[in-house]
């Protein structure tokens, strides 16, 4: 957190104590332990030192550094924690403002680009996990978590445990999903790659589960293989998830709890492309037909 490992360590422990007493993820504690490392290397002394006029120009800083507004904005927010919650002076924060975020679409895939994608991953595993990628919309850090107990053939779900904020729900398979499920659960069963009970896509030692590293490099295989012009991750087959369901008309609302959503402004957004559907509006000037025709006046 600052130059000197003597002096940091307390602050440094009492930092890592107060996320860990709020329980926050493992990815948010090493952000925000790195926004603070960025200060105090920006002041060159320790960070708890620093006055309202320090963390205006460490802002002016980053701005000029050329930080992305989502890097900016993940600085501030460690920031004001370490102020806030560790230090107890919130007030400091007072001339740092986050800033506002460009909304980009998000990138879908068409139907047959999402059957090339899958039929071009490198092995059985990452075949399957990608069609539990695009059938259910989870994330990759889901996917990657997902144990054969959670698999409910009977009921049709797919168990979602903790997922992103925390919460549990359930995804529903279709009966091709559970049928690539069998066939991917007899083939790691017979060449001794999957534990009874263990993760539904096992890394290579089997008493870990694939990370999300691999199979976001193996998607990224699958896409030069198949040749699909497009910036494609695991994210977008969850995009591509959202999209094609919008565009057969399934409702946004169950889209929303699907994805797990919190607020539907942020399901909306599969609006935007969801081309299907915009193409069956009708244009207004369609429907305005000219009183009499117009003719240019003769020379």
């Amino acid at each position: 957190m600052k130059p000197s490992s003597e002096a940091v360590s307390p602050l440094r422990q009492r930092m890592v104590e107060d996320m860990r007493m709020r329980k926050l993820e493992p990815k948010t504690r090493t952000a925000y332990l790195r926004a603070v490392r960025k200060l105090a290397t920006f002041l060159q002394r320790s960070p708890d030192t620093a006055t309202v006029e320090d963390l205006r120009r460490f802002q002016l800083y980053l701005v000029d550094q050329g930080t992305s507004p989502i890097t900016l904005n993940a600085t501030i927010t460690g920031l004001k924690f370490f102020f806030d919650i560790t230090l107890g002076r919130g007030e400091l924060m007072a001339r740092m403002q986050t800033v506002r975020v460009p909304q980009k679409l998000p990138v879908v895939l068409s139907r047959d680009e999402v059957a090339r994608l899958i039929a071009a991953a490198p092995n059985p595993k990452s075949q399957t996990a990608l069609s539990v990628a695009y059938a259910t919309g989870l994330r990759v850090s889901e996917v990657v978590a997902l144990k054969v107990t959670d698999i409910d053939s009977q009921r049709m779900t797919l168990r979602v445990e903790q997922g992103k904020g925390g919460k549990d729900r359930y995804a529903m398979p279709s009966p091709v999903l559970l049928e690539r499920l069998r066939a991917w659960w007899r083939l790691a069963h017979a060449q001794g790659k999957m534990l009874p009970g263990g993760w539904l896509f096992p890394g290579m030692n089997p008493v870990e589960p694939l990370t999300a590293r691999q199979l976001n490099r193996a998607v990224h295989i699958a896409a030069q293989t198949a040749r699909i012009d497009k910036r494609v991750t695991m994210h977008t087959l969850r995009h591509s998830f959202a999209t094609h369901l919008l565009e057969q008309k399934v409702d946004i609302r169950v889209i929303q709890v699907m994805l797990g959503h919190k607020k539907l402004e942020t399901t909306s957004i599969y609006t935007h492309v969801a081309t299907e559907i915009l193409r069956e509006v009708v244009n207004p000037l369609e429907a305005v037909q000219p009183a009499h025709s117009v003719h240019p006046s003769a020379p």
